[in-house]
């Protein structure tokens, strides 16, 4: 009888990376996928734990798991993975005894061998968190789409942001062997995936734990760069503070490593950064962005703000307006500060009102669209490369992609074979978050 699995995933591209490995796993092992929980044999819900929300989606998707496993008898295997799993540890067992397997980011490559004692009956209520300092084993991935495979190169952070939960559960930062990235980076472009997403916590402090001082992320986009293939390289997040000259000239001569950057600024305030332990200033940031821009002219900078952190005062936000509004960034994610149980901010003094909160955040989104607005204008007129995605979803008569900055390119084309593939189209209108181009033959 076919075995079914089901994998439910939160959270970041990390997670995203790690459930197409659970996926691989599973499949050779005989599991055949499935999206229908009430019909499954074996459940694993990959946890994200950033944000005190993503707990409280888990736990409900948990309840209705505990219904249909009752359903069948008990009859079905529910395992957890992720950061929520990281952090809970063996408290899961006894929150939720119907859980029959918890185990850390760096534990999923034993989920064959963990599942087939639970199938023998042979354990029950196994909880496999430890080792968060080694590297995970290498695992194969099934990424679905055919066009982007993800890459994980470093594991746990060393930064200890005051807002942030990761370090405390996904470790200190370990760096995979520039070998076995390139290996990787071979091995899926013969498979004939198009984009390469580097992952990592803080990706451009890659190489720092090596002992031999010159395996670092240059000399990883480099080589990985050199690789035979038509691709792209795309990564994140880097951190400011470590954004050397040496990648800012190694991305400037590769066009093999994409135009797109995110830089996350989380506050223009000089003030707020220290006291999120962000390790730069104001002026360090603005000084970083321009000479990025000044070395790569045609790179999309994208962002992360946070609104709100603990102790911003009017004149801190405006220090954020202001540098929004100089560097000129093509899209950010911007969020309201929220507590994080566990981490420092969490437990400061002079936490901002709720409203006034909302109210900055609003503010900060109109300037931003503003200037989303104008940046999308530099696009008009210039040939444009894209990554065909395949038929937009809102308009089938239209194929999109994504540019070398992850601009959305609507175009044109009778053409059915350019899923996947690499096209050049001229922009004729710029839209604030989306581009429309004219195919250009060549």
């Amino acid at each position: 009888m076919e075995k079914r699995a089901t994998i439910i995933t939160y959270g970041c591209q990390m997670n995203v990376n790690e459930s197409a490995k659970m996926k691989q796993m599973l499949q050779t092992m005989g599991y055949s996928m499935t999206e229908d929980i009430e019909n499954t044999d074996l459940v694993f819900l990959n946890t994200c734990t950033v944000r005190e929300g993503a707990a409280v989606k888990v736990y409900g998707k948990l309840g209705d798991l505990k219904r249909i496993k009752e359903e069948k008898d008990g009859k079905m295997i529910i395992g957890v993975t992720g950061c929520l799993a990281q952090e809970v540890r063996d408290e899961f067992i006894k929150k939720t005894p119907y859980v029959d397997l918890v185990l850390g980011n760096q534990n999923i490559g034993r989920i064959p061998d963990i599942l087939e004692r639970i199938e023998a009956g042979e354990e029950t209520h196994i909880v496999m968190v430890d080792d968060e300092d080694e590297l995970p084993t290498r695992v194969d991935a099934d990424f679905g789409d055919d066009i982007v495979a993800s890459i994980s190169i470093t594991y746990g952070c060393n930064n200890y942001c005051t807002f942030c939960i990761v370090p405390y559960v996904r470790g200190m930062e370990r760096s995979v062997p520039l070998n076995e990235v390139v290996r990787d980076v071979e091995q899926y472009t013969k498979k004939g995936y198009r984009e390469i997403l580097f992952l990592g916590q803080n990706v451009n402090s890659y190489g720092s734990d090596f002992a031999n001082g010159e395996d670092n992320f240059a000399k990883l986009l480099e080589q990985s760069a050199n690789v035979e293939g038509d691709f792209w390289i795309k990564y994140v997040s880097p951190h400011p503070k470590d954004f050397s000259d040496e990648v800012i000239d190694t991305i400037a001569r590769n066009p093999k490593i994409a135009r797109m950057l995110h830089l996350p600024l989380q506050s223009g305030s000089t003030k707020i950064l220290d006291s999120m332990n962000r390790g730069y200033t104001k002026e360090e940031f603005i000084a970083l962005a321009k000479k990025i821009k000044e070395k790569i002219p045609d790179i999309g900078l994208t962002t992360d703000i946070i609104v709100g952190f603990p102790g911003e005062t009017d004149e801190d936000f405006q220090d954020t307006m202001d540098v929004v509004n100089e560097v000129g960034f093509e899209n950010a994610f911007m969020f309201m500060y929220s507590k994080r149980t566990g981490t420092p901010a969490a437990t400061m003094e002079n936490q901002v009102d709720e409203q006034v909160k909302n109210e900055r955040l609003q503010q900060l989104m109109r300037l931003q669209n503003m200037k989303a607005k104008e940046e999308s204008q530099k696009y008009l007129g210039k040939i444009v490369k894209v990554l065909v995605e395949g038929p937009s979803r809102k308009n089938p008569e239209m194929l999109v992609g994504r540019s070398s900055t992850h601009k959305i390119v609507l175009f044109k084309s009778d053409r059915k074979d350019l899923k996947g593939q690499f096209v050049n189209t001229k922009i004729y209108d710029a839209k604030t978050w989306t581009l429309y181009g004219e195919l250009v033959e060549e």
